[in-house]
């Protein structure tokens, strides 16, 4: 039976009917001591190979929040601080934390009930790829897809820097995530020779985003967010 004892401490301890440390509270102390190791190490380090791609196939190399600056950035699926913002993934403690896997993609039960209807919404992100992306990670291998993924990044990163008038970013993601990279090429082609006929940025981006959507309408794509109601 435990009982107070009162030490010279100034504050309770408690000691069992031997006067030794109850064994519990070490296991407490330990599991407490490494649950915060375990936090620090997340907070610092990330915990997947490729946080651009997520464990549910999202893009997240392509999303707004990585692209961003400041405190709402993101790292991408299991990078450095990325608990601070999403600090209840379980797609994410399923996948890498219970079964070491990269993505959804290398599991034996994929697809699971929870990833089934998983593109069917987006959130800040667009979901309508991720699931066909799992599943060409799973025909092609991680790699293919990484490679082909980088190319997507890079398109982005150049629309983003060089024609985002501030509030082009959301949909320059969109499109370069749904557009097949070689009509975003073209439209980035295209807008560079015809620059010098707007006069600011404004008119540029508009321009831009006219012709991305045109590519959209012909290729029977909708560049738009689709909310839980739709």
């Amino acid at each position: 039976m435990l009982e107070p004892y009162d030490g010279k401490l100034s504050y309770r301890v408690i000691r069992g009917e031997s006067g030794r440390r109850p064994r519990d509270l070490l296991g407490l102390s330990s599991i407490l001591f490494f649950n915060y190791k375990e936090y620090i190490d997340m907070k610092s380090t990330s915990i997947k190979k490729y946080p651009t791609i997520a464990c549910c196939g999202i893009d997240c190399g392509l999303c707004p929040r990585y692209h961003t600056d400041g405190k709402s950035k993101c790292s991408g699926c299991g990078g450095i601080d990325f608990f601070e913002k999403h600090p209840s993934c379980s797609i994410l403690t399923c996948c890498v934390k219970k079964r070491e896997l990269e993505t959804c993609a290398d599991c034996l039960d994929f697809p699971c009930e929870k990833m089934k209807k998983w593109d069917n919404t987006d959130s800040f992100v667009t979901h309508k790829n991720s699931l066909l992306n799992l599943r060409s990670i799973k025909d092609n291998g991680l790699s293919a897809f990484i490679k082909q993924q980088s190319l997507r990044i890079k398109l982005l990163e150049s629309l983003i820097k060089n024609y985002d008038d501030g509030r082009s970013k959301s949909f320059y993601c969109i499109a370069s995530t749904l557009l097949p990279t070689d009509d975003i090429k073209k439209a980035i082609k295209e807008i560079t020779f015809r620059k010098n006929e707007f006069k600011d940025k404004k008119s540029i981006a508009k321009f831009l985003k006219n012709l991305l959507q045109q590519i959209a309408d012909s290729d029977g794509i909708e560049l738009i967010y689709r909310s839980n109601k739709s």
